[in-house]
């Protein structure tokens, strides 16, 4: 019913959906930008619920603790987070993927609803290691649309395959433009 209700109200906001994760696809990483506001986020759990593969994302463990709100959360895939542990999360991600037959694993690549001097890069390495392909997710305000795009399986050259990204994202709308950033990598 809650699903019900939040596809509707995503509709009747005039949002739409665009494409979905490629059939020959079971395994993926799917980077979902630009993240400036709360409300990415509801957007983007809309989006998980009509996409075909089940998706898993990040969140801070507190909001999992909380009793109703975090049933809800983790019936919508959240997987919690504690960032005071080092653990290497890489690599959790990675067994996490490896070890399902069908998921997609949602990052805001961006790390933050502020703006970004530098994108997180760890996205790319749970793909690389667990040797699934990239798909992008744009959140455009501007058109109302969340778009499921293009993907590719990561080289290990980051920068050159981040040209890939900052093609398809050089036109998305942020909800707080000022707060979005295609600085996807430091110059060397």
């Amino acid at each position: 019913m809650l699903k019900f209700i939040t596809i509707s109200i995503f509709n009747v906001l005039g949002w739409k959906m665009q494409g979905d994760i490629p059939s020959e696809i079971d395994k993926c990483v799917v980077i979902v930008a630009p993240h400036t506001s709360n409300f990415d986020y509801i957007f983007g759990i809309v989006a998980s619920f009509k996409v075909r593969l089940p998706v898993r994302y990040l969140i801070k463990e507190e909001w999992l603790k909380r009793f109703v709100i975090g049933q809800l959360l983790k019936s919508w895939g959240a997987l919690g987070i504690t960032r005071s542990e080092r653990k290497n999360m890489v690599d959790q991600m990675a067994d996490l993927l490896v070890s399902n037959e069908k998921i997609a694993l949602a990052f805001p690549p961006e790390g933050t609803r502020k703006l970004a001097k530098k994108w997180k890069t760890g996205f790319y390495y749970v793909a690389l290691k667990a040797k699934v392909p990239i798909v992008m997710c744009s959140l455009d305000y501007g058109k109302k649309a969340v778009t499921i795009g293009e993907y590719f399986v990561p080289t290990g050259d980051y920068e050159k395959d981040m040209e890939i990204v900052k093609e398809f994202y050089k036109d998305a709308t942020a909800k707080y433009p000022n707060k979005f950033s295609l600085a996807i990598y430091e110059s060397v």
